[in-house]
């Protein structure tokens, strides 16, 4: 198609206008020149409405409002003394996690267990995220029915959101 329409053109993808470039002089280009034009993103129905009219981080389109967010998130939430102050609960959930490991092949003949890696990296990553921000494991042994229930819902709010985000 490059050889046809040359080193740029556009595709139409569904509703969405694509712009295709195969050339590294114009990706360069595209990424140093007109970076701010490239750097927003697209308006979306998710982004305005569980986005709260674009005000979450993920939807917001690349501006004043945008860059004092990304100062924030780099200074309040990211910075080093932050992520310090937080490290034992990465570790703690790491440990956690471990020790499951260890107890679902202990149970076993003490053989090579299958473990679907995908989903526990996920129980993990979701583990550390609700204790970080509300103090509560929600995957993994030792919750009780009621627990399980709120955990299962979570996940799969987490999921569709998501999804309809364009994350998955």
């Amino acid at each position: 198609m490059a050889d046809k329409y040359g080193p740029a053109f556009m595709l139409q993808l569904g509703v969405h206008r694509t712009l295709v470039v195969s050339s590294w002089e114009l990706i360069k280009d595209c990424f140093t020149t007109n970076d701010l034009v490239f750097a927003t993103r697209p308006r979306s129905t998710i982004g305005k409405h569980l986005g709260y009219n674009y005000a979450f981080f993920r939807f917001t389109p690349h501006g004043p409002y945008w860059r004092e967010l990304r100062k924030i998130a780099t200074l309040e939430l990211l910075s080093k003394t932050r992520l310090e102050m937080l490290k034992h609960v990465r570790i703690n959930e790491v440990n956690t996690c471990i020790k499951q490991l260890y107890s679902l092949w202990a149970k076993g003949d003490n053989g090579p267990i299958k473990m679907e890696m995908n989903q526990w990296f996920n129980h993990l990553v979701f583990n550390v995220i609700t204790n970080m921000i509300a103090r509560k494991r929600y995957f993994g042994i030792g919750n009780d029915g009621e627990d399980e229930i709120k955990a299962r819902r979570f996940r799969k709010v987490i999921e569709r959101f998501a999804y309809q985000a364009g994350g998955c």
